[in-house]
């Protein structure tokens, strides 16, 4: 029976919260080589600011829940929020490498509780409409995503300051709270103490394999793409570094597209066409020895890559029976694991076998996403029965 799908306010704040993380996450990368020449850092120096970001989100992944239970969502948001706010803030006016990373450090920390209380928060307002919603949550998060480094570079260019792409989008929260409130957060998701002191069942641990490879796919081809097509299909390095936008446009696209397959299909079913059609582009982006047919595979895999997150966390969050704050959080723990170790191992591997070689990870993490959603979707065929 089609369901249809409502969206309320909370609905809307839990969309513009999720993108508003978004932006700052995508946000360091283009800022990085700009605080390199500034502060005269090396390579090395310039990329902690990304994984002391990434320990941030590692940090909440661990123990957010237990922050999130003793304040409740509500608080926990806006706290997020305005705490991610300041931090970048702090990262605009900075002139020292130590406070710069520091910055990034807190933006990871403080505003990871977004990342833990959305997709929790977005499923119980939702129910069995929870795939709809964070599928459109995603999309929203992605076109706020991809604005980021395009704002860096029309700031750096436009007025000669890149770091008002950090200041111009601070302000964000403070917009929010006047439109929607401190009372934002429905009833239907208040927290059950009882819940999160219990451990999450397997299953969940199977779906939570799933996302950290799925988010690993999606940061090594944004992190490693365009030094692939400098060095091996021979684009000059603007046009490497833009050809990304490629990548971010198919997963706008392939997000809208999942959140409608939803509503006609299984998750379960989407899933797997996704993870298929992504490793057919990838497959064509990695082996051609042609520029056209190279980017065409760079935007079919963007395509596919797009649902794995929000609709294994659909999936996974499904799989813990109320138990969502802990298992958002933990969710949580996913992503930073992937952002943290992939993209890094990666980048190891091209140095001592050369970057084609090293971009082989990429086409045996699809194939591991596809094995676990096969036995994770057998075990939980075998459990419905069991639970009704």
């Amino acid at each position: 029976m089609h369901q249809t799908f409502h969206r309320d306010r909370f609905t809307w704040l839990a969309y513009l919260s999720l993108a508003f993380y978004g932006y700052f996450l995508n946000v360091l990368g283009p800022i990085t080589p700009f605080l390199k020449d500034e502060l005269q850092l090396t390579y090395t120096v310039s990329s902690f600011h990304f994984t002391a970001f990434a320990v941030g989100i590692l940090l909440i992944g661990l123990g957010g829940h237990l922050l999130i239970q003793r304040i409740g969502r509500g608080r926990s948001l806006w706290l997020g929020l305005f705490g991610m706010s300041l931090s970048a803030l702090v990262l605009m006016i900075g002139r020292n490498p130590i406070i710069t990373i520091s910055a990034s450090f807190l933006m990871g920390l403080i505003g990871s509780l977004i990342l833990a209380i959305v997709p929790a928060a977005l499923s119980d307002g939702h129910g069995e409409m929870k795939a709809v919603a964070l599928s459109e949550a995603n999309v929203i998060a992605s076109l706020f995503a991809t604005s980021a480094p395009l704002l860096v570079g029309w700031f750096a260019h436009s007025i000669g300051n890149w770091r008002w792409a950090l200041g111009s989008m601070a302000f964000i929260p403070g917009l929010m709270f006047l439109i929607f409130g401190k009372n934002s957060f429905p009833t239907a998701v208040s927290i059950d103490p009882i819940q999160t002191d219990r451990s999450l069942p397997s299953l969940f641990w199977l779906y939570w394999a799933g996302i950290v490879l799925g988010v690993s796919v999606e940061f090594c081809m944004i992190f490693w793409s365009a030094d692939y097509l400098e060095q091996v299909l021979g684009l000059i390095k603007a046009g490497a570094a833009q050809a990304v936008s490629l990548f971010l446009a198919a997963m706008i696209l392939g997000r809208v597209l999942g959140s409608r397959l939803v509503q006609r299909f299984s998750t379960r079913a989407v899933v797997t066409i996704s993870i298929i059609i992504a490793s057919i582009g990838f497959l064509l982006f990695w082996r051609t020895e042609n520029i056209f047919m190279g980017l065409s595979g760079l935007f079919i895999t963007g395509l596919g890559v797009a649902n794995l997150y929000p609709l294994i966390l659909s999936m996974a969050i499904n799989a813990v029976d109320g138990n969502t704050v802990q298992a958002g959080a933990r969710a949580t723990l996913a992503s930073g694991t992937a952002i943290l170790v992939l993209p890094l191992a990666v980048g190891r591997l091209a140095d001592a076998v050369g970057i084609r070689s090293a971009y082989g990870v990429v086409l045996l993490l699809l194939i591991s996403v596809f094995l676990i959603s096969q036995i994770a979707g057998r075990t939980d065929s075998a459990r419905q029965p069991m639970i009704q």
